[in-house]
């Protein structure tokens, strides 16, 4: 028998992420019984379904094999994933249609607290629980995050384990004491910044960098051209490139090469937005570059080699004698 849900609230408009289509027929409403709470540790847990690519790479660490029906397609899109798309092929995927999470059949539907009113209704009348997430804003919202979905799934010792592991990350990127932070940008595709209230922000903190465009008075998703760049650069810029290789014409600009003693420093789309085993990622990068900055040799008179990719997949970078005035360092 379908059970019903507790009513969980959310509203908001989060761009990036697709919307759910609700038909006229998922409008019936189902009999069903009250929800009953999060399962115990050892106890029969809940199939659930990830509608949201955040939620997708946490729930893939914290539930038990076969209990993770599917997750979000945006996880199996790598413009739009957090996860390692090995690891994501090891779920299946499901669509925006609401009438194809009703067929898998799940006790408990994971999506964004941004998710209209109406879907998320139209599935909790058809007799599903529906557990709206935020995006956390700052590190101890991620962990907060990784604990109440590893409750949800009933492992609360796996949710233990990835809090730690992320933990550990923070402690590993963490600056030696009275060390100056480090002005540094994240510049996206088309001149967006990230603003100070963001998980990404708060990591780069961590890690030893203040947000220039915070310094600046910009906010999240606040544009910044390539002109005040170069007439004001922080120390480090970090380019976070997109698919559509028009938008990235900025962030690769010839002028940018001209700025003495400024540090371009590639960081990975799939690390910006989401919690869980992303941060351990993101604080690995941001404490790469941060201590590259104590190289004693001079970086106007060095560029780094790399791969040029975007993927973050080592921990150094080899500094290479080149002409020019400003370092480009690739993970």
């Amino acid at each position: 028998m379908l059970r019903c849900a507790r009513n969980d609230e959310g509203g908001g408009a989060q761009a990036g992420f697709g919307w759910l289509a609700v038909t006229p027929l998922l409008l019936t409403l189902a009999a069903c019984q009250p929800w009953s709470d999060p399962p115990v540790e050892g106890s029969v847990r809940p199939r659930i379904v990830s509608l949201n690519p955040c939620t997708d790479a946490v729930l893939a660490e914290v539930t038990s094999p076969g209990q993770l029906l599917a997750i979000s397609h945006y996880s199996h899109d790598p413009s739009a994933s957090s996860m390692d798309l090995a690891r994501a092929a090891q779920f299946a995927e499901v669509s925006d249609a609401v009438e194809d999470v009703v067929a898998l059949e799940p006790d408990v539907v994971v999506a964004s607290s941004y998710t209209p009113p109406a879907t998320a209704q139209a599935l909790r009348d058809m007799g599903l629980e529906v557990v709206l997430e935020p995006l956390p804003a700052a590190l101890p919202e991620a962990l907060a995050q990784v604990r109440r979905l590893a409750k949800l799934a009933g492992n609360r010792s796996e949710g233990e384990e990835l809090a730690g592991r992320m933990e550990a990350a923070v402690a590993r990127a963490k600056p030696p004491t009275g060390v100056r932070p480090v002005q540094a940008l994240l510049w996206e595709s088309g001149g967006i910044v990230a603003g100070d209230h963001t998980l990404i922000a708060d990591l780069m903190r961590r890690a030893g960098f203040a947000n220039a465009a915070a310094a600046r008075g910009l906010a999240q998703a606040d544009y910044l051209p390539l002109e005040r760049v170069v007439a004001d650069p922080p120390r480090v810029v970090f380019t976070v490139g997109s698919p559509a290789g028009e938008e990235d014409r900025m962030l690769r600009h010839p002028a940018l090469a001209k700025v003495r003693g400024m540090i371009r420093a590639p960081l990975d789309r799939s690390l910006i937005w989401c919690g869980g085993p992303t941060v351990p990622k993101a604080l690995a990068r941001f404490a790469q570059v941060r201590r590259s900055l104590d190289n004693p040799r001079p970086f106007d008179k060095f560029r780094v080699s790399g791969d040029g990719g975007n993927r973050t997949s080592s921990a150094h970078a080899e500094l290479v004698e080149a002409p020019g005035t400003t370092a480009d360092l690739h993970p």
